[in-house]
């Protein structure tokens, strides 16, 4: 997924906001804790400039050992060759009720659990591009 994306890319979703290589890092950060990930595609409409696409995919909640199968919208903006920019859209409860389990089902669609989320997300994004940088 790295490869896809324009060096000047921009992400959003419910969770990430993201520029440039912070995107590709997701990616690879979401694949390397997610070993059992499965997605499948569908949908996927695209011309030299914009594209959109229905994915679902199937994976462990690294944060809690939970199960989680995520439906998700995706909409792009092209630019040689490259996707610019991508906004994700999935029904945040939903994910949360699955991934964080009673916490996600009674607070699932509370500001506050949403920036938690967010922010706990950011910090092991961070985590993990500094771990990058790390010689082997």
């Amino acid at each position: 997924m790295a490869a896809c994306y324009h060096a000047d890319a921009e992400f959003a979703d419910p969770v990430f906001t993201l520029r440039g290589s912070e995107v590709g890092a997701m990616w690879r950060m979401l694949c390397a804790r997610a070993g059992d990930l499965r997605v499948e595609t569908g949908g996927i409409v695209a011309d030299a400039a914009t594209g959109r696409a229905d994915w679902q995919a199937w994976y462990t909640f690294s944060a809690s050992g939970r199960p989680v199968h995520n439906r998700v919208h995706s909409q792009f903006h092209l630019r040689d060759d490259r996707i610019v920019a991508q906004v994700d859209r999935f029904a945040f409860w939903r994910w949360s009720r699955q991934a964080l389990g009673p916490a996600g089902l009674l607070l699932g669609w509370s500001p506050f659990l949403r920036n938690q989320v967010r922010a706990n997300a950011r910090l092991a994004l961070d985590r993990f591009i500094a771990s990058e940088r790390q010689p082997a």
